[in-house]
């Protein structure tokens, strides 16, 4: 089912949000004093406990939505809210798993685990208890004492995501977080990560180039237009929730509709894009 932006505002009432998105727009200035438009507006609310994927063709201002939404980078209009409150003055609300799972090589895979909250102050016993109960949580005890070089790319990203959930953000934004696995590591880690962000009921943003991806893995499927970007079609899928899997989601006859379907939403250019 395709529905327009403004109408999926209305299916959800206030106190459901966890990130509400007010008519941002977002404009840099190059050296040569050029105004370049990257947001044109977007206006969007992302349900509490959702799994919503931002997909967009190449260029279109998806990282900078995502830098706006974390409340690194300021919009030049429009503001954002997380659970009703300015994320200028919200502090630890999300946490991110990027494209590369940033552990530090120096430090053990404990250790890793253990980072955030060390920045936030807590006791060593306190963090390498619960960086431990994460870790056998997840079967990947036997790894706490060992580097990050020992671990295969898919082991890697486990951690990293282990190490977002120890902090305990509302929100877990994903940055193309499987684009340097292999295909095989890629279908395993969408399972797991769905079945993680379910036990933890956190509300997650994914942003992606994989169309395949967004569809098995979402509640809902936001698609940008090119830039200067706008929300041009939003897709209710539920797939991966409906079969409580992303591989089922993948052999539902519906999975192939939504992907032509958004395909030509893409509006992608053969030539220009590549």
């Amino acid at each position: 089912m395709i529905v327009n932006s403004a109408k999926a505002v209305e299916n959800y009432t206030k106190e459901e949000h966890a990130i509400e998105l007010q008519g941002i727009k977002k404009h840099f200035v190059d050296k040569e004093d050029n105004v370049i438009q990257v947001i044109k507006d977007i206006t969007l609310d992302i349900k509490e406990k959702e799994f919503i994927s931002i997909i967009g063709p190449s260029g279109c201002g998806k990282s900078t939505m995502f830098n706006i939404i974390s409340g690194l980078m300021e919009p030049s209009a429009g503001h954002v809210t997380v659970k009703g409150e300015n994320i200028s003055s919200s502090t630890g609300h999300v946490g991110y798993m990027m494209q590369k799972d940033l552990l530090f090589p120096w430090r053990t895979i404990l250790d890793n685990v253990s980072l955030g909250l060390e920045v936030k102050g807590k006791a060593k016993k306190e963090r390498e208890e619960i960086g431990l109960a994460y870790l056998a949580k997840y079967g990947l005890s036997d790894f706490a004492n060992a580097y990050p070089s020992t671990l295969s790319g898919g082991m890697r990203q486990r951690v990293a995501l282990i190490r977002t959930l120890a902090i305990d953000p509302d929100i877990i934004l994903l940055d193309e977080p499987f684009s340097a696995l292999d295909y095989q590591t890629r279908l395993v880690l969408e399972e797991e990560i769905l079945g993680i962000l379910r036990d933890f009921g956190k509300t997650a943003v994914l942003i992606t180039h994989d169309i395949g991806e967004a569809i098995a893995m979402s509640d809902r499927v936001a698609v940008m237009t090119q830039r200067p970007t706008s929300v041009k079609k939003i897709y209710e899928v539920g797939l991966a929730k409906e079969y409580s899997s992303a591989m089922k989601a993948r052999s539902d006859h519906r999975y192939n509709h939504f992907f032509e379907s958004i395909w030509a939403d893409l509006d992608i250019q053969i030539g220009r894009e590549l």
